[in-house]
């Protein structure tokens, strides 16, 4: 299970298919991930994507144009990830304000 999250990016490109903390699961173009995401490299995003994708957790759509626009959103699977995220994250918070202050 931890083996699908693992990786730099994988939680900061879930975090935005999730729409943020309280928002409502998107549709996200690749341009607009890289956006959001400034750090990261295209290739890296295109890796983490991928792996996203054979996982099962995120759903790759291509639209035959010119040029060709692909999307990414959540599966379901993916969708049901969230909860389990955000408590995480309120882990990782409360941990952070009961460490002591480095010197």
């Amino acid at each position: 299970m931890f083996r699908i999250l693992e990786g730099r990016w994988k939680m900061a490109i879930l975090f935005h298919l999730f729409g943020g903390i309280d928002k409502k699961c998107q549709v996200m173009r690749f341009s607009e991930l890289e956006r959001a995401i400034p750090a990261i490299s295209q290739k890296m995003l295109i890796q983490q994507l991928r792996e996203l994708e054979r996982d099962g957790i995120v759903l790759r759509t291509i639209y035959p144009q010119i040029p060709p626009r692909v999307e990414y959103q959540l599966t379901k699977v993916g969708i049901a990830l969230r909860p389990a995220l955000r408590a995480l994250l309120a882990w990782a918070g409360l941990r952070k304000e009961a460490m002591p202050p480095s010197s």
